[in-house]
Parts: C-alpha cells; structure tokens; sequence
C-alpha cells in the first residue's frame, strides 16, 4: 500500500487508537489490497463486499475478526480515502452472546496450586484476585500495586482507560513474597517480549499446563479468571454497579451477563408469584 499505508498509520495515531488496534487496522487493510491485488484508492463498496465475504465464506472467521476487518476497512475509506459512502452501508454480523464458562471456587484454587513458579501463580492470582485481562496484568508495573489504598492501578485497558480494581491481602502477601525474591524493576512481571514484559502467549501456556495438571476439563483460557472474578462476586452480594466499574465495563449491559451466568444469584431472585400479599406486592403496581 505504500504512501497509502503511512496516512493511515497516521491517521490511526492521531485518532488516539491503541498500538494494538492499530495494527490490526493495518494488517486487514493490507489484506484487503492483496486479495484485490490493487490499491484501495482503485476500488469501491462491491470490492469491499467481495473482501468480506470471502473471510466469512472461504476462510470461515470468527465474528470478531469480520467486524475487526469491517472496522478496519470503514476507518480506511471514512478518514484516510474520505470516501464514507464506499462503507455506509456495509451489513454488520451479528455477534452471538454465548455464557462464559464458569470455574468452581474449588477449581479455581486447584488451578493455581498447579503453578509452581513464583511468578507465573502470583499473575493467575492476579487476574482472578482482580479481575485483570491478561496483558493488562502482563502490563502491570510495581507502582500499581497501592497497599494503601489497597488498589490495583490498571493502565491504558480496553479503550485505552484506566481504572482500579481490588488488591486482596491474599494477593498482596504473595506479591511481597515474590517482589523480595524477584526484585522486579520496570514491570512487575518481567519477560522476554519487545517491551520487556511477559507476554500474553507464555501466560496462555502458563494456563493451559495448569489446567491440564488441576485436572480441569474445560476449554477455558486464562480469560476465565475474569469472568469467576465478576461471577463469584456477584454470588458473594456485590452490587452489579461495582462490578461493573472495576471490570471496567463502559456498558452495564455487558457486566449484566455475569447475572445469566450466577445460578446463586438467580436462585435468590424472588416470583413475582412470592411476594403477592407480602409488603414487597406493592413494588409491583
């Protein structure tokens, strides 16, 4: 794509995307330009059209990746090629919104007693003790630990917001223990990626040999820990409002379906049926 590629790296940087999104934005156009073979200046919505199909028919894509391809394409043709009507009226894939699943308390603690690296257990506590995705916690640096205020800092998350979320004593114990071992310096857990901290494919490796010796049989990724993180605080009481601010959800529409998955939660839940003839009966009008 050449010159066309820089504007649109550029053009990505100004409107404050994260590297990540970037560069998935790029790849996808990239993409799009070699299955064309042309340049996207030469080409319009049925092109566009075409492109997408073939990811949805011929590669058989999840719909995450079609919407990330459609996302990438109207960036492209909006901003960059400032032609929108190429993308205006692209159809969307609709998004399936399947329950998590979900780890029993007890397996959850099998899971990380598998751990036996320093390390590597006290990130898995972390996801779950805080309900951190898995490169927010690769992220993480020692001055986000606040043993005050008894915090987690978590830096430039989805959508590039901060946000904090729980420290537990537990967590912050073991985190004591293995600073004064470790002594980790500019991330909390170092690692051998680019920037210098571990990342997000040796914590899935981590995971997967974990579950594998725990004994646990389903097919969870580490992402799992987040969501027994809101689960298990839902059963436990805690409001779905504060939940929801330290999953750092911007929708408490998403945060509400960890109300599907808590079966306690559900259980509490009253019949209208129950609370006819009872004070509660004039809630209902």
């Amino acid at each position: 794509m050449g010159q066309l590629h820089d504007r649109m790296e550029t053009d990505l940087l100004l409107g404050g995307y994260s590297p990540s999104t970037s560069r998935i934005y790029l790849c996808y156009a990239r993409q799009f330009a070699k299955y064309h073979w042309r340049s996207p200046t030469e080409l319009g919505e049925e092109e566009i059209r075409q492109f997408l199909l073939h990811l949805v028919v011929d590669r058989k894509v999840s719909r995450e990746t079609s919407r990330q391809a459609r996302a990438a394409l109207q960036f492209l043709y909006r901003v960059t090629l400032h032609r929108p009507v190429e993308v205006e009226y692209l159809p969307v894939r609709r998004t399936l919104h399947p329950l998590p699943v979900i780890l029993s308390g007890s397996e959850v603690q099998a899971l990380l007693e598998a751990v036996e690296k320093p390390k590597y257990r006290a990130m898995l506590m972390t996801l779950y003790a805080g309900g951190l995705r898995n490169l927010e916690a690769c992220r993480l640096r020692p001055e986000d630990i606040d043993s005050k205020r008894m915090l987690i800092h978590v830096r430039a998350g989805k959508g590039g917001r901060d946000r904090y979320t729980l420290l537990s004593t537990r967590l912050l114990a073991y985190l004591r223990d293995y600073w004064r071992t470790e002594r980790p310096k500019d991330w909390l857990f170092p690692g051998r990626s680019v920037p210098g901290h571990t990342c997000t494919d040796t914590v899935r490796g981590v995971f997967r040999a974990a579950r594998e010796a725990a004994g646990i049989s389903k097919k969870v990724t580490p992402h799992v820990l987040r969501h027994c993180f809101a689960t298990h605080l839902l059963e436990s009481g805690v409001d779905i409002t504060v939940i929801q601010a330290l999953l750092g959800h911007a929708s408490p529409r998403v945060t509400a379906l960890y109300a599907h998955v808590s079966l306690e939660h559900l259980a509490r839940t009253p019949s209208p049926l129950d609370l006819l003839g009872t004070p509660q009966a004039a809630c209902l009008g």
